[in-house]
């Protein structure tokens, strides 16, 4: 299984170094975040090193989407959050500074002081379909 020697979140996979296991399988695990933003905040990994989301395996990905889903239900149903806010940071500039690929399970509660990091509003509608048409196959 590739492993980084120097990445903390595969010294937590491994034991050795503590953390908070909440939730593991034969592909993830599943480890409360020390820094939380909201009471059961949690982190999601792969068992097996990805530096972040453009270079994690597909069968790793669904396997990290299917155990965030299932830490969801269960910071809804065990402690009682009102919702719940999925968030992967890829790249310094996406507010990644762990690089192990890693998924966030942000329980959310009515009141919680988060917000989002930008306002909504209408885009450009010229900039938008420039965008459009440089990301389309």
């Amino acid at each position: 299984m590739a492993r980084d020697p120097d990445c903390l979140f595969c010294k937590i996979v491994a034991g050795e170094i503590p953390g908070t296991k909440v939730d593991e399988d034969e592909r993830t695990v599943a480890f409360m975040d020390i820094n939380p933003a909201t009471r059961g905040h949690l982190l999601v990994v792969p068992r097996e090193h990805s530096k972040n989301l453009l270079e994690i395996g597909e069968e790793d990905l669904d396997a990290c989407l299917r155990t965030a889903q299932r830490m969801a239900a269960r910071v809804t149903e065990r402690l009682g959050a009102d919702g719940v806010n999925l968030l992967n940071s890829c790249g310094s500039a996406g507010w990644q500074t762990v690089f192990h690929f890693h998924v966030h399970v942000i329980p959310r509660y009515e009141g919680d002081p988060l917000r989002l990091p930008w306002v909504p509003g209408p885009g450009d509608e010229d900039e938008i379909k420039a965008a459009a048409r440089e990301l389309t196959a």
